[in-house]
């Protein structure tokens, strides 16, 4: 099929890279335009840009899709279809009619559970024992269209944002050439309107852990939460970002460290710290960061 893409992070590399092996003739890659980063703050070019010019595609990075230019531009493709995955712009409803087959999503989650704009931190956060990949036909609604194909997958007991981001990215990349395949022969379903949850965008003040919470919402947070923004504690002063941990025995006051495996105390129970990460540094396992910052058991890790 004549196929436009439309994705931004590393999220959508795999499913361009999918694209291209399953013989799709791609006949333009849109993103995000390159934007300052580093040290220099020099533009740098977005994951899919880097990628889509490595394999010699036209790429397009408009800052918005808004203007009859644009969409002209966008119809002058005749595209069979386009597959859009964590792209960042609204699509027009112009933009959404002009391939053949419409716009597709790939959509991390099991709608309409999680629509919106994180659903794999807020499935972590929430405590959900699963959650997968949805191929949406696209309307003007925010992840409100029909969906064509869906799987699920187990949420893993210590799995991170991080690894579910990436085990979620293969499967839709394997999902949506599935759903090429068989697209003449799809039947959309439309989602029911029970179960509607959104997820909102991550908010860096979500981002401090509450010790007096209990151990399995501290445990959801911090998991849920890495590698960006990473939630914190503070240890005399200094922030601590926390990127990995499991649920632990123990009690005692909240953020009581209360073991040298550095298991903190919480309102109820307990976890283990297995990830962390002081200002400025890398990212250590809890061997490596007790040997240049040793934590005796007692200490506090505030909350305030």
């Amino acid at each position: 099929m004549r196929v436009i893409f439309m994705g931004t992070p590393d999220f959508s590399v795999p499913v361009l890279d999918a694209l291209v092996e399953a013989g799709h003739e791609i006949a333009a890659v849109y993103c995000q335009p390159p934007r300052p980063a580093g040290r220099g703050k020099k533009d740098r070019p977005t994951p899919v840009h880097a990628r889509a010019e490595a394999l010699g595609l036209l790429v397009r990075h408009p800052v918005s899709l808004k203007s009859a230019e644009e969409q002209d531009a966008f119809a002058a493709l005749n595209a069979d279809v386009a597959v859009v995955v964590a792209y960042g712009l609204i699509l027009p409803q112009t933009v959404l009619d002009a391939p053949k087959h419409g716009c597709l999503n790939i959509h991390a989650s099991l709608l309409p559970r999680w629509r919106g704009a994180a659903p794999i931190h807020r499935a972590i956060m929430s405590g959900d024992a699963e959650t997968g990949i949805c191929i949406m036909q696209m309307e003007a609604g925010l992840d409100t269209g029909p969906v064509l194909l869906r799987q699920a997958t187990e949420i893993e007991s210590e799995e991170t944002t991080a690894q579910l981001h990436d085990r979620l990215s293969i499967l839709g990349a394997v999902l949506i050439v599935d759903a090429l395949a068989k697209l003449p022969d799809l039947v959309p379903e439309p989602q029911p309107e029970s179960g509607v949850t959104y997820a909102a965008k991550i908010d860096k003040s979500e981002a401090r852990i509450d010790w007096s919470r209990p151990s399995v919402e501290v445990d959801r947070k911090i998991r849920g939460l890495s590698p960006f923004p990473g939630a914190w504690t503070e240890m005399d002063g200094e922030r601590i970002k926390l990127l990995a941990s499991r649920l632990a025995e123990g009690q005692g006051a909240p953020g009581e460290v209360l073991n040298q495996d550095l298991h903190v105390a919480c309102g109820q129970g307990a976890v283990e710290l297995l990830r962390l990460q002081r200002a400025g540094k890398g990212a250590q396992d809890r061997e490596t960061f007790l040997r240049g910052w040793a934590i005796p058991t007692g200490t506090r890790l505030s909350s305030e």
